[in-house]
């Protein structure tokens, strides 16, 4: 990576930007990887045809043989480590095998039974050896572990986060949702559903349909096996529907497609309710059939035309074609559907298609946006440009040869610049960069050699990261001197794919404006600022001008999210492990007994060290940062680069109190806003309303005209109405005194939330995923205004609460 601290540092980003494009483009968009520890060592071997996936939320999931491992990346602030924050968690494969639904029990109970016995070899060997028949193999390896992962979009789960939709090797198809962070709970079973609906429906997709034949019939029984096993199943973009109430009046409801893709070419178009909370938020089910024989992949094809949008679902064969099926979205706002089936390969050139990428892109020439579909098939990459225009729907298709001499095992995309990667056994990802021309475009691609990074490896599976930052790997150890490893140690191993002057420049550009969701940008800014232990000046310099001419509360949580990470890279490491117990503690309580002779500076050495043990375990809790300035004193062992040391500190948290009194403030005039709109005159809330009106004007040094003149209204609707807060202990008065915490006459202490600014006076709340700030829970009696600003994120790392 580039070293950002120079002499004479550019006076802008842009000059930084011009420089790092200018020497891309003559390196020929040459990219060097970097290892980023650490590597996670998975329990089981890697499973399915695409064993890894990242989730827009910032979670990797790795299909492996008895769970699906989740890798969540997190940009801690609290600690002072180099290496990338990773919190484990695991979704464990089902006790039981999943048997199909075709037929009552002991109509197929019979039917297996009678196919077992055969005479026929053709029929009873058949029955035998397929696993779709018999889940649970009996002589047979059992059928563990899983075949594909697929994560929803970002907003879909209670919390606001993704779901995860998971396949297992017996077709199990459900859908899961990590709603306490340290479990995953199934929602719903996609597959016994649609097993129940195909039996009341008599396995006919419509009441047109010919009448089925008998199940003791061979073909009849392959055939309502084949029409209810999954291959794929992908998730669309989130969409809005019209729901209509009891009065008569319609309002916007926001839900998700799931598309499932079955043996015999049939898809199932799950429609779900936001948030999915189970069997109920199911809206509705709707079967299409695609025409294509022995499909091998599935993905969504969403496009955006002058402001109207157009949805179908790619499939790709097992003999090569490659078509794009039209979805008739009913009732969504916005959304217009082919007329007919759009061919984009026919030939049936005994290429199967293993994956589909579709990346929206805007064409530099036409000057509108098109789409363009990718598809690994053998050792080559087919592209096709979609693009429409006055004259309709225009198709360009080629291939792209010489990447791989052996067939791409995985490929993944970077939706945001429309970059390729792909990779083979061999352990070489090639990166395929997309330049336009003016008819269609070409591809610029390099090799990324893992054994250059890693050694000698073998890989299973890639998967960028949603902003682009970062290349995860499944590897296993390669041969050795001509030999084959005799164990296989599966890892999922990171690159870097962006030096940090890009991630800067990026956060600083994002019309997202939101750190949770660039978590791989923020944690390669957090690893450079650690080691350098300095922020580099262009990026101070460019960050003070956004948060002049903007004054976008972004910015400030990015600046405080610089000044929390230079924090930590000033303190020292501890010398042992936290978690170890301390043997000082122990001599410090003899020596407090009677009897035993200690001197005064035996005592206060072990106090110190006491202290400064204490002042490290405190730092990573976000206790109060002047205790933190005090321990700091101890952290430092020369005694002439002490002070120095203790200034910095003491002038970075100054600053850090002061941009979190800024954030506290601009929170609490959107909290006053809401409650001046939705409240009659002397109305009482939950929110404490005078006290947080006081709290804004007691600092003489803040004067923000907006900030007044809505406290004026306020104060006045609520006609010398204080509506105090009461400590539910003792029924004093809680003053709000604190943006914090509330403390009562008798010292009865309640923390706040942060959202709110209420007391918490429960023993249940939740928490910030980085542990910033707390919230309470909403509950019934609140009103839906209350409800939405409990739904919002953290004011100062933009994290969801749990």
């Amino acid at each position: 990576m580039a070293a950002a601290g120079r002499e004479e540092p550019p006076l802008g980003l842009e000059a930084v930007a011009e420089e790092a494009a200018a020497a891309a483009a003559s390196a020929g968009f040459r990219l060097t990887a970097v290892r980023r520890e650490p590597a996670v060592r998975l329990q089981h071997g890697a499973s399915g045809l695409e064993p890894l996936a990242w989730s827009e939320d910032h979670r990797v999931s790795v299909s492996t043989a008895r769970s699906i491992a989740v890798l969540e990346q997190l940009s801690d602030v609290h600690s002072g480590g180099q290496d990338m924050v990773i919190h484990r968690t695991a979704v464990p494969a089902p006790a039981t095998a999943c048997t199909l639904k075709v037929g009552p029990k002991k109509e197929v109970a019979e039917c297996k039974e009678k196919f077992a016995s055969s005479v026929d070899p053709t029929v009873s060997q058949m029955f035998m050896l397929d696993r779709v028949f018999n889940p649970e193999g009996k002589s047979l390896t059992p059928m563990r572990g899983f075949k594909y992962s697929s994560w929803s979009p970002l907003g879909c789960d209670a919390n606001g986060r993704c779901l995860l939709a998971a396949l297992t090797m017996d077709n199990r198809l459900t859908i899961h949702a990590n709603l306490n962070r340290l479990q995953w709970v199934q929602l719903v079973d996609l597959t016994e559903l649609y097993g129940e609906r195909l039996f009341e429906a008599s396995y006919k997709l419509c009441k047109a349909d010919t009448p089925c034949g008998e199940l003791g019939d061979f073909p009849e029984f392959q055939r309502r096996h084949s029409m209810q096993t999954p291959v794929r199943m992908e998730w669309s973009g989130i969409c809005t529907t019209q729901q209509v109430k009891h009065n008569n009046e319609c309002r916007d409801v926001g839900s998700v497609l799931l598309a499932v893709l079955f043996e015999n070419g049939n898809i199932a178009v799950w429609q779900f309710q936001l948030p999915f909370l189970g069997k109920e938020s199911i809206t509705s089910c709707n079967t299409i059939e695609s025409g294509i024989s022995s499909p091998s992949v599935l993905s969504w094809w969403e496009y955006e035309h002058n402001n109207r949008k157009m949805s179908g679902l790619i499939v790709g064969s097992a003999y090569g074609p490659v078509k794009i099926i039209p979805v008739n979205l009913k009732a969504v706002k916005g959304y217009f559907t082919l007329r007919q089936p759009v061919v984009l390969w026919q030939e049936m050139d005994q290429l199967p298609v293993h994956s589909i990428k579709c990346i929206p892109l805007y064409h530099p020439y036409q000057k509108c946006s098109c789409s363009l579909v990718v598809a690994a098939r053998g050792p080559y990459v087919f592209w096709c440009l979609l693009l429409i225009s006055k004259a309709g729907l225009n198709v360009h298709n080629s291939h792209v040869t010489g990447l791989h001499s052996l067939p791409i095992v995985s490929m993944t995309a970077d939706k945001q610049n429309g970059t390729v990667y792909t990779c083979s056994t061999d352990g070489k990802v090639r990166q395929l960069i997309p330049i336009f021309t003016d008819v269609a475009l070409k591809f610029e691609h390099q090799l990324i050699k893992l054994s250059e990074v890693f050694g000698c490896v073998r890989t299973h599976g890639i998967a960028v990261s949603p902003c682009g930052a970062y290349l995860a790997v499944i590897t296993t150890e390669g041969m050795v001197n001509g030999l084959h490893p005799v164990n296989k140690n599966y890892q999922v191993q990171f690159v870097t794919l962006k030096t940090f002057e890009e991630a800067a420049a990026q956060l600083l550009e994002s019309s997202v404006q939101n750190l949770f969701r660039q978590v791989d940008l923020t944690d390669l800014v957090r690893w450079k600022i650690l080691k350098d232990k300095h922020i580099p000046q262009f990026l101070q310099e460019a960050l003070d001008k956004k948060i002049e001419s903007c004054g976008s509360t972004y910015f400030w949580r990015f600046k405080l999210f610089l000044l929390r990470i230079l924090y930590q890279s000033m303190q020292k490491a501890p010398s042992e492990v936290t978690w170890r117990p301390s043997h000082e503690d122990a001599k410090i309580l003899i020596s407090d007994s009677p009897g035993m002779g200690s001197t005064e500076d035996d005592q206060e050495e072990g106090t110190s060290k006491q202290a400064s043990k204490q002042s490290l375990g405190d730092t990573g809790k976000g206790v109060d940062i002047d205790d933190t300035a005090e321990d700091s004193l101890h952290h430092s062992s020369d005694t002439g680069g002490r002070e120095p040391m203790v200034e910095k500190l003491l002038e970075i948290q100054a600053q850090i109190e002061a941009v979190e009194m800024h954030l506290t403030r601009e929170h609490m005039k959107r909290v006053l806003g809401e409650v001046y709109l939705h409240t009659w005159i002397t109305e009482n809330t939950s929110i404490p309303t005078r006290g947080v009106c006081d709290f804004l004007m007691s600092d003489d040094g803040y004067d923000d005209r907006t900030a007044r003149v809505l406290i004026g209204h306020i104060l006045k609707k609520m006609n010398k109405q204080t509506f105090p807060e009461h400590c539910s202990l003792c029924k004093e008065i809680l003053p709000f005194t604190d943006r914090k915490q509330a403390v009562c006459s008798n010292g009865h202490i309640w923390l706040r939330c942060f959202l709110t600014y209420q007391s918490c006076q429960s023993l249940v709340y939740r928490r910030c995923l980085l542990h910033d700030s707390i919230a309470r829970h909403p509950t019934p009696e609140d009103p839906e205004w209350i409800k939405r600003l409990l739904q919002g994120p953290c004011t100062f790392c933009d994290s969801p609460v749990f």
